[in-house]
Formats: C-alpha cells, sequence, structure tokens
C-alpha cells in the first residue's frame, strides 16, 4: 500500500492504532522537541507488530522545511528497501496527522522467526563454527550492496540493527540477512556515497569484527556492490 494512501486514512483508523496496547520494548523518549516509543502487539491473524508511535518527533528537510515525523522517512525507506529486495520488516500500517503538532504511527510486521541480531549472536558462548562465520559475513556483504545500489543509507548501523538467519547444518549453512531501525535513512544521490558512510559506520561500530572478519567480508561485499569503495 503506498505512502500517500496511507496518510490518507486517518480518523477513527489513526485513532485506533493509536490505542493499541502492547509490551514496551522502546520506553517514551524525549528526543527532537517530542516524544517517541515502540510497543510489542499481537494482531488478530497472529502476527507480532512492532507499533511507533510518535508525538511531536519531527525531522526537517529542503522538502519538508516546517518539519514532518520521522517515521514518514522510515516508512519511505522501509517500503523502497522491500522493493529493492533487501530484507527489511514490512509496513502494515502507517498514518499521520497534524492538530496543533505532527502525531504519526507505524505498524512493521517482526521478522521471521530464526533472525538474531548479530549482538546476539556474537554473545553467544560457542564461537561460529568458519563455515557459519563466512557465510554470515558474506549474507550480510550482499544485503548491505544491494542496499547502497538502490542509493539508501542506513546512517544508524549498530550489531543490533544486523539480523541473521542460519539455517542448514555447520558445513554447508544458508544465511539470511536483515536490517531494521532505518528512522535516520537518507536516499543519496550516489550509491558510493550511501556505501561510503556505511562502511565507515560499520569500521567503527562492530567492534566484533576484526581483521581477518573485514578480509572476508570487504571482497564480499564490493564483488555483489560491482566495484571497490575507498572509505
Amino acid at each position: 500500500m503506498g505512502i500517500a494512501l496511507l496518510q490518507r486514512r486517518q480518523g477513527d483508523e489513526f485513532a485506533a492504532w493509536w490505542r493499541k496496547d502492547g509490551e514496551w520494548v522502546e520506553e517514551p523518549n524525549q528526543r527532537r522537541d517530542g516524544l517517541s516509543g515502540v510497543i510489542r502487539h499481537r494482531a488478530r491473524d497472529g502476527v507480532l507488530l512492532y507499533i511507533k508511535r510518535q508525538d511531536g518527533h519531527t525531522f526537517r528537510s529542503l522538502r519538508y522545511p516546517l518539519g514532518r515525523p520521522t517515521t514518514l522517512r522510515e516508512c519511505h525507506a522501509l517500503q523502497a528497501l522491500e522493493t529493492a529486495g533487501v530484507h527489511v520488516p514490512h509496513v502494515r500500517y502507517f498514518g499521520m496527522q497534524h492538530e496543533g503538532h505532527w502525531q504519526a504511527v507505524m505498524a512493521t510486521e517482526a521478522l521471521p522467526e530464526g533472525f538474531i541480531s548479530l549482538e546476539d549472536l556474537y554473545q553467544q558462548t560457542e564461537p561460529l563454527a568458519e563455515p557459519v562465520r563466512v557465510a554470515v559475513l558474506g549474507a550480510l556483504a550482499k544485503m548491505l550492496a544491494r542496499m547502497h545500489q538502490a542509493r539508501w543509507q542506513h546512517a544508524g548501523l549498530y550489531d543490533k540493527h544486523l539480523f541473521v538467519r542460519i539455517s542448514g547444518d555447520a558445513t554447508s549453512p544458508q544465511v539470511d540477512a536483515a536490517t531494521l531501525d532505518l528512522e535516520r535513512a537518507r536516499h543519496r544521490l550516489t550509491a558510493s556515497q550511501a556505501a561510503r558512510h556505511d562502511l565507515r559506520q560499520l569500521k567503527r561500530r562492530i567492534a566484533q569484527w576484526n581483521d581477518a572478519d573485514w578480509a572476508i567480508f570487504l571482497p564480499a561485499y564490493e564483488k555483489a556492490f560491482g566495484r571497490a569503495v575507498a572509505f
């Protein structure tokens, strides 16, 4: 469903999504002169949803000099990346309204069962078998290269925002990769701009990767991206 249509569906539907109850997974916090928080909610069809509610939590840009909810930017990114074939949470609902200040609600479906964040993966007591380690790095490289080829920059890459799903046995694993939390994502003029920014962030923030990991990840990334990237 397109964002233009979603934005028009206000009134009772917006209020119903705003009132959904659930467990807080991100308590409302004060940022950007407003509040933003996320609850976990089980829908009637059994699908687990994450519902982000924002009150006065906005960003400004050349397109929106007076501001818009940051979830609008995140919704754009999620839908564009899903279309590009990047594994991201599916947007089930997005709505926003302005009554003196902006309010917004976005509901996304949880990643399929079996996905685990890099943060949790690397906290496991047993080290990864070598074929699994190589497959994990390769899957992440391909996923990020596809995102950057679409000229999308994540701009908030931490180990808790990168997910993998490992299947098969330790000698011939199959790994799928996904990402989430795209509130800071930007659509850049070139793929190289997006790539350079995010690769620099990865280098700074993924402390679990050593030189040997980068020696596996970077060639796999550049092969998928189609060229070398100086960062």
